[in-house]
């Protein structure tokens, strides 16, 4: 059911672009390698359920996420595609997972042995996680990761389908580490017998950059979203990716101040001249924090800077001249010819263009955009509530 949101703040989703991104991985790596679309933290901040129905009509034949919850609620949104569970999940879930047709990653014996108790009908799906260098989680000896095919071969409570691991600098230039972790990868398949399985050690980078490592699947997390998984490799990509993220907001209120306005708490930004000052209705709540003062924004296709603190719910603007209440602001995404793109947000906050868009808050909604038509609006804050007719 689609809702109404009632602030003048939003997230546009453009679903053709992750289709696009997608389209494009499928056709670099292969039609014998598999994609599984990474959908955790709400797709990544786009919206999981739209990201996850995009993902699968464009060639994905899997979903992924860190936690049971997000698998659930993605099953009672009518997703059926298999969905694995990339985090650890409590033994005591095991029987929920098969109840939901849910694949859960296994990294110990002693979680076998305890979810081995839960279990009171149906066989539980497990991809085997390997620690080849993240030194997170997964199996580091052959041994162990012997013991644990063997433990399973016996059991009928469990079936294995898949095998992976996970690379620590396939990003980055200096791929020592990389080629490292990857013959520790070669050297733990050689201890089990892996065939007919789902085996997969590449993320959106190594995909991109050696789409021969990948064995027969690949998880695509950010690249899937438009955005290069490091600003190191951004040049070097075999495809253009198309960023499927844009935040925008509406001018409140417009005010012309005089020389020596102060602006703000703590009245840190005082005006050096008469000025144009408009209010936008999105503040650090939702996720554009109080390190973004002094960022530009984008008003009729030029730059203009925030100025003075960002409030909970609000921030500042120093307009060029006077521009009318209810003007669009796109704090990111494109107006004309101008572009703010996350990644310059991310370097702005000196970090990783994944944490720009998972920190937009839920609070603020979604607006699904394909062919050029809004197609969903999701507003969790009224998720409960009907539409009125």
């Amino acid at each position: 059911m689609q809702h109404d949101f009632y602030r003048d703040t939003w997230v546009e989703v453009n679903l053709d672009a992750i289709s696009h991104n997608v389209k494009s991985m499928k056709h670099h790596i292969g039609e014998d390698t598999e994609i599984i679309a990474v959908v955790k933290a709400n797709g990544y901040g786009h919206g999981a359920l739209k990201v996850a129905e995009s993902a699968l009509t464009s060639g994905a034949t899997m979903l992924a996420v860190a936690f049971l919850d997000e698998a659930i609620a993605l099953r009672h949104s009518g997703i059926e595609a298999p969905i694995l569970i990339l985090g650890a999940t409590r033994a005591a879930d095991a029987q929920l997972a098969i109840t939901y047709n849910i694949t859960l990653t296994v990294f110990s014996l002693d979680w076998l042995n305890e979810a081995k108790q839960y279990i009171e009908a149906g066989e539980l799906q497990l991809h085997v996680k390997l620690d080849t260098g993240m030194s997170r989680l997964g199996v580091r000896e052959s041994e162990d990761l012997a013991t644990i095919f063997n433990f399973v071969k016996e059991s009928s409570e469990f079936t294995i389908t898949g095998i992976f691991t996970h690379f620590a600098t396939a990003d980055e230039k200096d791929l020592h580490y990389f080629h490292a972790q990857y013959e520790k990868f070669q050297e733990l398949l050689r201890a089990v017998s892996h065939q007919g399985l789902l085996v997969h050690c590449g993320n959106s980078a190594t995909g991109l950059r050696f789409p021969g490592k990948l064995y027969n699947a690949v998880r695509l997390g950010i690249s899937m979203y438009g955005l290069s998984p490091s600003a190191e490799i951004k040049n070097e990509l075999p495809f253009i990716l198309e960023e499927a993220f844009s935040l925008h907001a509406k001018l409140v209120h417009v005010k012309r101040i005089p020389k020596g306005t102060k602006v703000s708490y703590g009245a840190t930004y005082e005006a050096e001249e008469d000025e144009w000052i408009g209010t936008i209705p999105i503040g650090y709540a939702d996720g554009w924090i109080r390190s973004l003062r002094d960022s530009d924004v984008l008003i009729e296709g030029r730059r203009a800077p925030l100025v003075g603190r960002i409030c909970m719910d609000q921030c500042m603007v120093r307009l060029p001249y006077e521009i009318p209440v209810g003007t669009t602001v796109t704090f990111i995404g494109k107006q004309h010819n101008e572009r703010i793109s996350v990644d310059e947000v991310a370097k702005r906050l000196n970090t990783i263009n994944y944490e720009v868009t998972c920190m937009i808050s839920s609070r603020v909604p979604r607006k699904f955009v394909r062919d050029k038509k809004i197609i969903e609006l999701s507003n969790p804050l009224l998720s409960n509530v009907s539409k009125e007719s």
